[in-house]
């Protein structure tokens, strides 16, 4: 990439924008009000705004290695909490996809150095759930599910903040787990089960 060109391409989508509505730039300057917080995998394949088809303003957008959402991580929980406080999104999604890096390094047992702790987190997701991942014996499709399983476990720990918990006392505010498959396109709705999986266990995490 010369990165010079990154300044024509954006001289060409402001023209595009404007081609299209002259006040495009003053209407997203008076401020944002998005429905819906995306966090989703830093994996350059995957862009939130384009697969979701969605322009500026109306998603808050969080990345991070895996799509991890981490009690001890300031940066995720700034923006989930600004986004359901401030913002007042009524949906948050946590988006893994096929393919992601991050999954299959924590399957490894090399030493990667700084990524070690965060990858942590994910053997952890797969400690949680060893007799059903041990049982897949295809290499690709452990991985997968691992992914989904991945994504479900960010969606609990979503739940489990204070500021989802708050929000739900006085808003219909929902929690979705997707998963991107890198090789068609798709978006997967997992659509989990959030009050099966936390029947017996969300009175240990809930909040007064």
């Amino acid at each position: 990439m010369n990165i010079s060109d990154v300044f024509k391409n954006n001289e060409k989508w402001i023209q595009k924008k404007l081609d299209v509505d002259p006040d495009f730039f003053n209407k997203i300057s008076q401020g944002q009000n998005p429905d819906l917080l995306y966090i989703g995998c830093s994996d350059s394949r995957v862009t939130a705004e384009d697969m979701m088809g969605v322009g500026p303003g109306e998603a808050f957008v969080h990345r991070n290695v895996a799509n991890m959402v981490i009690s001890t991580d300031l940066n995720v929980m700034t923006v989930l909490n600004y986004a359901v406080n401030q913002l007042e999104v009524d949906h948050v999604v946590v988006c893994g996809h096929y393919g992601c890096g991050g999954i299959q390094a924590a399957l490894q047992s090399e030493d990667l150095g700084i990524l070690n702790p965060w990858l942590r987190n994910i053997r952890d997701v797969y400690r949680l759930h060893r007799s059903t991942l041990d049982k897949i014996s295809d290499k690709e499709e452990k991985y997968k599910k691992l992914v989904e399983l991945n994504v479900q476990e960010q969606c609990i720990n979503v739940i489990k903040t204070a500021a989802v918990q708050k929000a739900s006392k006085s808003r219909d505010i929902k929690v979705h787990g997707w998963v991107f498959d890198i090789h068609t396109g798709k978006l997967i709705d997992l659509k989990i089960d959030f009050e099966k999986i936390l029947k017996d266990i969300m009175e240990i995490y809930q909040l007064d």
